[in-house]
């Protein structure tokens, strides 16, 4: 019987993760975030009144067996003059699916079928109306992730509007679980949303599956500006109350002067620095090691290097 990991995450950091690890010898369930209201996901979100697909509908292509074809439909977003501008495939028939099953839930386990899937993907709610709110440091409070995102600010606390309704499946795989991963992604947006639910935050207290942050690799513009990966453990455990970060995988790859210059100059990111003392002092377990490849010019964790990580921690503990 393969050991239950629950990973928790949204967007391209969860996706890429998994494209990896889905293919080792173990039980995942992803837990998707949905308050996002942006793009494709927040036209859809407000004329149909549904939580956000986008990230599912990305996470369910990285884990889908099906052939390469049909998995660039799914991701495929239409560029015309018309309504469907700017809309992926995938969140079309996600919206369409559920409009019909009236069940979020059931719209994932009846797209994941059909996509050969072979792991639980989750939302963390079927409320329609979640609203991620975000206290900045100076005291300003933003409504909404994409607000949050595009205001490039720093923030004392993510918190939600209205405290969701967790799904009932969520807290059952959190109590299961083997070991407890939150992916690499953006702080505020992919992987707070879905910790600081009350009843998430009282599953991760009883458990005692060690619980795994995969660090980013470079930071976030504003938010996480000279952040190390304490600093994002820090505020991680902040928002986790009594529970806190077991171990961390961060990468110490030396980025090429070229592309970390372009990352700074274009994007206002810079590397995620390994502060080794802290985290001990923190009692964080570290594993680091050479994650990073440069594909087309962009840093992207190994999924591979990354995964065989995971795996082999799983397996020793």
């Amino acid at each position: 019987m393969y050991k239950k990991v629950v990973i928790f995450g949204g967007g391209t950091g969860l996706s890429y993760l998994l494209k990896g690890l889905k293919d080792f010898p173990v039980d995942i369930t992803a837990v998707i975030t949905v308050s996002d209201n942006g793009k494709s996901t927040g036209k859809l979100r407000k004329e149909f009144n549904t939580p956000a697909v986008g990230d599912i509908r990305k996470v369910i292509t990285a884990l889908s067996g099906i052939d390469e074809p049909i998995k660039k439909m799914m991701e495929y977003r239409f560029r015309t003059s018309s309504d469907l501008d700017g809309h992926a495939t995938g969140n079309l028939i996600l919206t369409s699916l559920l409009d019909i099953t009236g069940s979020l839930k059931e719209s994932i386990a009846s797209l994941s079928k059909l996509l050969d899937v072979k792991h639980t993907v989750l939302p963390i709610s079927e409320d329609s109306s979640l609203t991620l709110m975000g206290l900045d440091k100076d005291g300003n409070v933003i409504e909404g992730e994409d607000e949050i995102t595009k205001a490039h600010h720093k923030f004392e606390r993510i918190y939600y509007k209205e405290e969701p309704k967790v799904l009932l499946e969520v807290l059952n795989a959190i109590r299961e679980a083997d070991l407890i991963i939150f992916s690499m992604g953006s702080l505020y947006t992919s992987i707070l949303p879905n910790i600081i639910c009350k009843d998430v935050q009282k599953e991760l207290t009883k458990t005692k599956a060690p619980i795994m942050y995969l660090c980013n690799s470079v930071t976030q513009p504003g938010e996480t500006d000279d952040f190390t990966v304490g600093d994002h453990i820090n505020m991680l455990n902040k928002h986790l109350e009594t529970r806190k970060i077991d171990v961390v995988i961060a990468s110490n790859s030396k980025i090429d002067k070229k592309i970390a210059e372009k990352y700074y100059t274009e994007e206002y990111k810079t590397p995620v620095k390994v502060d080794e003392k802290n985290l001990k002092e923190m009692g964080v377990e570290l594993i680091a090691a050479d994650l990073i490849n440069i594909e087309d010019n962009t840093i992207r964790h190994n999924s591979l290097k990354l995964s065989t990580l995971i795996f082999n921690y799983l397996m020793r503990n």
